[in-house]
């Protein structure tokens, strides 16, 4: 006999082009996550393709849970573009819970606001591997004639350095990235965010993505360097922040928390045969 098909509806959505794969378990629940099958799935030849996979689920403390995969089937604590995407599909606003703490969601036309909480700056909270100064953390590596260095650190649900550099694009991210995501001062790898200030309200971002590599958006990285900018008094909130996928809207007051807002997209929905990638 043929075993059982187990047929998985899924729905992909995209936030700037930073592209999910959202599979609602609420109801009804589906066989356990792993990361050999999230890979399988996030493989843009042989699988649906995506840079994360979103995991909703039952919660026993908020409305439902947000699970976070990255293409590589590493599972993450926070994803500012899928939140967005999962705001755009509730319809209405949440408190929802994601391994990176609560975060509250709002629907606008076209995107949402998200409340992704406050930052972290102890090195404890990053996390780093030994104490140190994360304002201006000490480090640098080799760039060209000169070198990447001096990032803050900051975790939104999850760790990233960000640097701020005289133009963003001239940055080698795609080899420098994976060089600083791996670094043995970040035990649990980072996100590395490079901008330059394009006005008084306004950075252009590039994000190195740990997991995911580069990708055209990263909302945890937009509020994280509107966040490190504000602090080093470059810019004044609320702040532009252009990506290469578009722009989003990052609010943030010393010793509040951060809110984004931004656009979303539902591109399709489909089916998948679960055992076809298990």
């Amino acid at each position: 006999m043929h075993a059982v098909t187990r047929t998985i509806p899924f729905i992909k959505m995209h936030g700037l082009g930073n592209d999910f794969v959202v599979l609602d378990a609420r109801s009804a629940p589906l066989p356990a996550m792993t990361p050999a099958l999230a890979r399988a799935l996030g493989d843009r030849r042989t699988g649906i393709g995506f840079d994360q996979l979103v995991l909703l689920e039952p919660s026993e403390s908020h409305a439902f849970r947000m699970r976070i995969f990255n293409s590589d089937g590493g599972e993450v604590g926070a994803c500012g573009n899928a939140s967005r995407a999962v705001a755009l599909l509730h319809g209405e606003p949440v408190v929802i819970e994601t391994g990176g703490g609560p975060i509250a969601l709002e629907p606008m036309d076209g995107g949402a606001r998200v409340d992704m909480g406050a930052p972290r700056f102890d090195w404890d909270a990053i996390p780093l591997a030994y104490a140190m100064d994360t304002f201006t953390m000490p480090l640098g590596w080799p760039m060209g004639d000169g070198a990447l260095e001096g990032p803050m650190a900051v975790n939104v649900g999850n760790p990233h350095a960000v640097f701020f550099v005289a133009d963003a694009d001239a940055v080698e991210l795609d080899r420098l990235g994976p060089v600083i995501e791996n670094d043995p001062v970040f035990p649990e790898r980072v996100n590395v965010n490079v901008a330059s200030l394009a006005g008084a309200d306004h950075l252009k971002l590039r994000v190195w993505e740990r997991g995911a590599g580069l990708t055209r958006a990263c909302g945890t990285g937009a509020c994280a360097t509107a966040v490190a900018a504000i602090r080093r008094g470059l810019v004044k909130s609320p702040v532009r922040v252009t990506l290469p996928g578009g722009d989003l809207v990052i609010a943030w007051e010393p010793g509040g928390t951060i809110l984004m807002s931004g656009p979303a997209t539902e591109s399709f929905r489909g089916t998948f045969d679960w055992d076809d990638y298990a």
